[in-house]
């Protein structure tokens, strides 16, 4: 398990690296590039966590590991959309899509990683 962990986590960091340079070049102001630098730090907590749940539920019921971890970042996206955003003065509009382009990509990383 911990081998799986380890490398979803460093194929996310690449995953998340690529996508941040990109999102940097859309948003080029300070503002936007904090929000984009915040938005990949807190995508990075999220999928470690939701991957650790899906692995968890491996043996018993892997659909609900990966529902708990659907909820997860959703949950993420609307705590940034309510609450992190404005408590960090972060723009609104980049935090909100890098963050959701963050977890969306590295999520598809995951039924690659599910049985290693």
């Amino acid at each position: 398990m911990i081998r799986a962990v380890a490398l979803y986590m460093l194929i996310s960091l690449l995953v998340v690296g690529a996508a941040g340079w990109v999102l940097l070049l859309v948003y080029p102001g300070p503002a936007g590039q904090q929000a984009v630098l915040a938005s990949a730090a807190i995508a990075l907590v999220v999928q470690l966590v939701a991957f650790l749940l899906l692995r968890l539920s491996v043996g018993r019921n892997v659909f609900a590991g990966w529902g708990v971890g659907a909820l997860l970042r959703f949950l993420a996206i609307g705590v940034m959309a309510t609450v992190v955003a404005d408590a960090m003065g972060l723009d609104r509009n980049a935090a909100l899509v890098s963050l959701a382009a963050f977890l969306f990509l590295s999520m598809l990383v995951e039924p690659l990683l599910v049985t290693v």
